[in-house]
């Protein structure tokens, strides 16, 4: 590879090569090597502007958790819209799209990678997750305080089923994720006995 090609953003050129090969090839297949050369750039590109790799896939992770922020606000926002599992079902399909749901057994596989996470955010071990988390949650403190949501529901109990259930529907689909009435069923038995 010429270590002359010259890229216009090269974080993002970057980040957008290793979402690439993660769809494409998984954990395993995601190495500085396959990601230049995803990049179509020298390796040396990368080393330029991150440390090591795991400082790459740091960013990588931390900058897709941003990402999720403007969905979280949006969920948010739509308390006392819609329906609540209509929103859920909604939010969930956004939250748990193909690149999240890549990143996470990323970030299980790579001890190091979660050591960073965990020293660059409160709960980064688990980033991806913990920002689905504390959407859902406070989209359901939302719904409870407007009365859409009964006054003695557990949030975290909801939140946890939600996340946790949702990650298992959304992770391994092949040749892709499941179909929107499979997550609002879920979505509604979950919710069931906290809705108003």
């Amino acid at each position: 590879m010429p270590t002359g090609v010259h890229l216009r953003d090269a974080r993002r050129q970057l980040f957008e090569a290793a979402e690439r090969v993660l769809l494409r090839d998984g954990p395993n297949g995601l190495t500085s090597r396959a990601v230049t050369d995803e990049a179509g750039c020298a390796k040396g590109v990368l080393h330029r502007h991150f440390p090591d790799f795991d400082a790459f896939l740091t960013d990588l992770v931390l900058d897709r958790a941003a990402q999720l922020e403007t969905q979280a606000s949006a969920l948010r926002e739509s308390a006392g819209t819609g329906t609540v599992a209509g929103n859920l079902t909604s939010a969930l399909t956004t939250l748990f799209g193909p690149v999240p749901v890549a990143i996470i057994p990323l970030i299980t596989f790579r001890d190091e990678l979660r050591a960073r996470l965990r020293q660059a955010m409160p709960g980064g071990g688990i980033a991806i997750l913990s920002q689905a988390t504390a959407a859902i949650s406070a989209y359901l403190t939302e719904e409870r305080e407007l009365g859409r949501i009964a006054a003695d529901a557990d949030i975290d109990s909801l939140t946890l089923s939600l996340v946790g259930g949702g990650h298992l529907l959304f992770a391994d689909r092949d040749p892709g994720p499941p179909a929107t009435a499979v997550v609002d069923r879920f979505v509604t038995a979950v919710i069931a006995d906290a809705g108003r």
